[in-house]
């Protein structure tokens, strides 16, 4: 594709090397600026041509220029037709590198692994950076609207990067048109536009407001979001766009909310009082009006505050916490998470000890405890995240060293020692830069082309070692050299799809398909990314019919192909509890899943979404306890298989707590059986560092032991830590 640059001077682009390509737009490589990326529409329209004008002509400041760091990543020319049209197509925006997603640094886990050195005060001085920006935006009359973690980037030494901003809502002053954002994510989203149509709505700074709130949160408490928790009440627990509507932070300091919070979180007396103070302006105070939410600028100076108080724990100098703290609330939760430091020291980055398996705690022989039984049951969804491995080829990969991670941190950490010394705050103005905290690494350039080879074999050992953005990065350098090359696009769309960019690993395995149309590995794989797209879609039948159509190539090219069946299955699944013939729909599943079994009967993914199937039609059967039975005897055989499996624990519990309800002289034994199912996926997910779903067995354990959690927490207590 041929684009006309406009300024500084004319020139014309051949784009070729795509960089990602999403429902909207396709983002390619700029060949003759490496910091420089093009964004070309697939169906440019009047509105977006409008709406980029208006913004090159509003700038917003940007809060660390003085640092040669972008913190919003704005658009910076109009890209043309170049056959004489003078159309508008899209336009240049900064390349942005070395960064990650937000959420790789709030969630401990991906923390400890790309960055373990990037301890609480760099958290405090993300979201301090992240303030400046909306800051900045706000000052010029811009919303995000859009708030989420997905277009919020971070380097390793705490400078945040906003990104995806052709889809912020912008005001044309000139013609006072509002070009509105009309997407939203429900968990970033304030009370008064849950369940809205966005591009109904104008959206307000307030709202920004409300996700600024969530993210900082999060950051400040090891990605726990303000409104989890466990439920106590007596129906399955709602969604977080029901809790937020109806205003149940679970941290309330002023009503009565309905929630425990999780046993995995940090204690909110961890969090700085004036942090506390506006947390509870913006969720509580701010519920039912919105004008009482903390604006950017109150919480740059709070996070100052809270910086300002920090100390270093005597133990372990990666430990800093606020001061009016009696003690190190790492330590302790070092302590209660069975080892696992969430800031682990130099030392033990050294010895790589913060990679290691948590202390698995010795056996205790407690009595189960016997509590009332509740008549109602919840419905426990069906998770599942398909593994995506790199596709084989015939290179040979040497072995890398996996001190990268280590290495970036450590040279942020003297940046950051370095900002406090010579960075302070002067005046809160925006204009000034005054908020602005951080040093950037001054990154050097390697303008040493390596071969194809050495770029894939690269691009394989930071895949190997999960670092996909790397892996992206090379895998992208790859096929600028070999366009052609399906094994490379593959790869690069698994790279993608670890990171949840299933639009762009579409786009990747669909060129690889036009290369070799019968490359099996890219066909289940587009499947999967299709899979998951439909959750974020306004047709997800679209999605799943095409996921199904993905793989049905698979099969018909190889019908052994076992992988595709199940995924097929899965997908079926998720129809039928939508299709009007669902007995049908499931039916055809467990075909699938039947078949996978036959093809190879050490399958145990096989035998858990079959007897998931069995389970969802007990839920409307009039013979439910024989279809309850197979779908227990399906997860006998995969614990069989593989005894570690968390997930397979937890269904099992679930459905024997259901048979239980229905009374009969098994009602007790299926009780304390679902009990202790409940209780090994749990130890199972904590052992695994699978928080999220830990907490996902917490609070089933809630509900099956009618929602009695004191004395479960004390269990869960003794489990994480050691004798």
């Amino acid at each position: 594709m041929q684009v006309l640059r406009c300024s500084p001077r004319k020139e014309i682009l051949s784009l070729s090397v795509s960089l990602g390509r999403g429902g909207e737009a396709c983002v390619y490589t700029v060949p003759s600026d490496n910091n420089l990326v093009a964004k070309i529409y697939h169906k440019p329209t009047t509105a977006h041509a409008d709406k980029l004008q208006a913004m090159l002509a509003n700038p917003p400041e940007n809060p660390t220029a003085s640092l040669g760091h972008i913190s919003i990543a704005w658009p910076e020319d109009l890209l043309r037709a170049a056959d004489g049209k003078n159309s508008i197509l899209g336009f240049l925006m900064p390349r942005i590198q070395g960064m990650r997603p937000i959420i790789d640094f709030y969630n401990p886990r991906t923390r400890r692994q790309h960055c373990p050195l990037f301890n609480y005060q760099y958290l405090l001085r993300t979201a301090r950076n992240l303030a400046a920006a909306f800051a900045a935006l706000h000052a010029s009359g811009y919303c995000i609207g859009d708030v989420n973690e997905s277009n919020i980037l971070v380097s390793d030494t705490a400078l945040v990067t906003l990104i995806d901003t052709d889809s912020f809502q912008v005001l044309d002053p000139n013609n006072n048109v509002v070009y509105r954002c009309p997407v939203g994510k429900p968990e970033f989203t304030p009370p008064e536009l849950q369940n809205k149509t966005f591009a109904q709505h104008d959206r307000e700074i307030s709202h920004d407001l409300f996700g600024l709130s969530v993210l900082v949160f999060q950051l400040l408490m090891e990605g726990t979001h303000p409104f989890s928790g466990i439920f106590q009440g007596a129906i399955e627990p709602p969604p977080y766009e029901a809790r937020i509507a109806s205003g149940h932070f679970t941290y309330s300091q002023k009503r009565y909310v309905p929630y425990l919070p999780t046993p995995i979180a940090p204690p909110w007396e961890i969090l700085h009082p004036s942090l506390q103070e506006l947390f509870v302006r913006c969720f509580e105070e701010g519920h039912n009006n919105p004008l009482l939410r903390p604006s950017a600028q109150a919480w740059l100076s709070a996070i100052a505050e809270a910086e300002d108080s920090l100390i270093t724990c005597t133990t372990n100098p990666q430990h800093r916490y606020n001061n009016h703290m009696r003690s190190c609330p790492w330590c302790e939760r070092t302590v209660r998470l069975g080892g696992r430091d969430p800031f682990p020291s130099h030392r033990a980055i050294e010895a790589r000890e913060h990679l290691q398996p948590r202390i698995k705690p010795r056996k205790r022989h407690t009595q189960t405890p016997h509590f009332p039984q509740r008549g109602m049951s919840p419905q426990l969804a069906n998770y599942w995240q398909p593994v995506i491995t790199p596709s084989r080829s015939s290179y040979k990969f040497s072995k890398k060293s996996k001190l990268y991670p280590i290495i970036c941190c450590l040279l942020g950490f003297g940046l950051l020692g370095y900002a406090d010394v010579m960075i302070k705050f002067t005046q809160p103005l925006v204009s000034q830069n005054a908020y602005t905290q951080q040093t950037l690494q001054a990154r050097q350039i390697n303008n040493n082309k390596l071969s194809f080879a050495d770029y894939y074999q690269q691009g394989d050992a930071a895949y190997k070692e999960r670092d996909y953005e790397k892996a992206i990065v090379n895998f992208t350098e790859a096929i600028e050299q070999e366009p052609t090359h399906a094994i490379v696009l593959v790869n690069r769309g698994n790279a993608r799809y670890n990171l949840k960019d299933y639009e762009g690993a579409v786009g990747d395995y669909s060129q690889a398909l036009k290369i070799q149309p019968n490359q099996i590995k890219a066909l289940v794989n587009r499947g999967n990314a299709r899979y998951m797209l439909a959750e974020y879609s306004n047709d997800p039948d679209t999605e799943y019919n095409l996921a199904i159509a993905d793989y049905n190539r698979a099969i018909g090219l190889d019908n052994k192909e076992i992988e595709a069946h199940i995924r097929r299955g899965i997908v079926r699944t998720q129809m039928a509890k939508y299709s009007g013939e669902s007995q049908q729909a499931y039916k055809r599943a467990i075909a699938d899943f039947t078949e996978a079994i036959k093809l190879n009967a050490s399958q145990a993914e096989a035998y858990f979404q079959r007897g998931v199937v069995y389970y969802q039609i007990a839920q409307y059967s009039s013979n439910y306890e024989q279809e309850y039975n197979q779908a227990i005897a399906d997860f006998n055989q995969a614990l069989t298989i593989s005894p570690k499996l968390a997930k397979v624990y937890l269904k099992r519990g679930m459905v024997r707590y259901e048979l239980a309800q229905y009374g009969g002289s098994e009602s007790n034994k299926n009780q304390t059986k679902a009990i202790e199912d409940i209780q090994a996926s749990a130890k199972l997910f904590l052992e695994q560092d699978d928080m999220d779903n830990y907490q996902q067995a917490l609070s089933n354990m809630c509900v099956v032991v009618e929602n009695k959690c004191d004395p479960l927490f004390q269990s869960s207590s003794n489990m994480e830590t050691t004798n």
